[in-house]
C-alpha cells in the first residue's frame, strides 16, 4: 500500500522556484519518485496556484497539479479548520493552512507535505494538530519537508 501524500502550494511553488536552488533540487527528487507514493492536493491547492500571475508559470503550475489527486473541499473541512483556529493550533492569518491540513486530515492522508516551516512543518504545530485530532477522535498527520519521505 502507498503512503497517502496531501501536498500543500509550497511544494508545488517549490519546484518551479529558482531562488532556492536546494529546494528546488529536493522537491524534484520528490517529484521524480511520485508514483511510489498516492498524492493528492485540494481544490484550495489547486485555486491558490491558479491565482500565480505569470501565465506560463501557472500553466507549469497547473500541469504539476494535473499529476496528483485533487480532493473537493468540504463544509466538514472548514467546520475542522476553524475548530483549529479557536483552539489556537492557527493564528487567523493562517486560515487556509488550517484549511490544509483539515482537507489531510478528514481525507485520511498519512503526510501533510509542506515547506511552510513557520506555520506547518515544525514539532509543535503538528503536536497541537494532533492533539486537537486526538481530542475529535480524528487520526494523527504527519507534517513533513519533501526531503524527509
Amino acid at each position: 500500500m502507498k503512503l497517502r501524500v496531501y501536498l500543500d502550494t509550497s511544494v508545488f511553488s517549490a519546484l518551479v522556484d529558482e531562488a532556492v536552488p536546494v529546494r528546488q533540487r529536493e522537491t524534484q527528487d520528490f517529484f521524480d519518485k511520485l508514483d511510489a507514493f498516492d498524492p493528492s492536493t485540494s481544490t484550495l491547492g489547486r485555486d491558490e496556484l491558479a491565482q500565480t500571475v505569470d501565465h506560463d508559470l501557472r500553466e507549469r503550475l497547473m500541469t504539476l497539479v494535473a499529476r496528483v489527486d485533487v480532493i473537493e473541499m468540504t463544509e466538514e473541512m472548514s467546520e475542522l479548520a476553524e475548530h483549529y483556529l479557536r483552539s489556537g493550533v492557527f493564528g487567523p492569518a493562517m486560515r487556509n493552512d488550517a484549511l490544509h491540513v483539515a482537507a489531510a486530515v478528514l481525507t485520511r492522508q498519512d503526510v501533510l507535505l509542506s515547506w511552510n516551516f513557520r506555520h506547518l512543518v515544525n514539532r509543535r504545530r503538528r503536536a497541537l494538530v494532533n492533539e486537537v485530532n486526538t481530542l475529535l477522535g480524528l487520526p494523527p498527520i504527519e507534517i513533513v519537508a519533501p526531503p524527509e519521505l
